[in-house]
């Protein structure tokens, strides 16, 4: 599995959502870009989203990524933990939201390209989300 510092940089981004509940697939194509700070790397996203039937739509998110005692930490905006990604090419991780359940694998084998997929199960979601990243430059 790549060290926290092999992120920094801009990432082109490509994703898919499976909406299992509404048979909705959504896909987003944007630009994830990892900058340094005073604690690791901030993870700024921003995309296209595509829902069907509608006008596309600019989607953002941000984490914070961390190193910690058993690989990398990854936080929400506000500092609350959200998983970790353990060491080898194929780390799992899952994060508890009480009544949803988010469970995600990363794909390193093919590095510098690399992807998540996560499964999503709750009362309300039943979504699989599928995205790509590959070097930008």
């Amino acid at each position: 599995m790549p060290e926290l510092e092999d992120f920094e940089g801009a990432w082109l981004l490509t994703r898919r959502i499976d909406d299992r509940l509404t048979g909705q697939v959504l896909r987003l194509t944007g630009r994830a870009v990892f900058a340094p700070d005073d604690a690791g790397l901030v993870y700024d996203e921003t995309g296209r989203l595509e829902l069907p039937g509608q006008a596309a739509a600019v989607a953002t998110r941000r984490y914070l990524w961390r190193a910690g005692a058993a690989g990398i930490e990854v936080f929400f905006e506000d500092g609350r933990f959200f998983h970790a990604l353990g060491p080898g090419d194929r780390p799992e991780a899952r994060h508890d939201c009480a009544p949803d359940l988010y469970r995600v694998r990363y794909d390193f084998a093919a590095w510098p390209c690399w992807s998540s997929r996560w499964e999503v199960h709750g009362p309300r979601k039943n979504y699989a989300m599928e995205s790509e990243y590959r070097p930008e430059s």
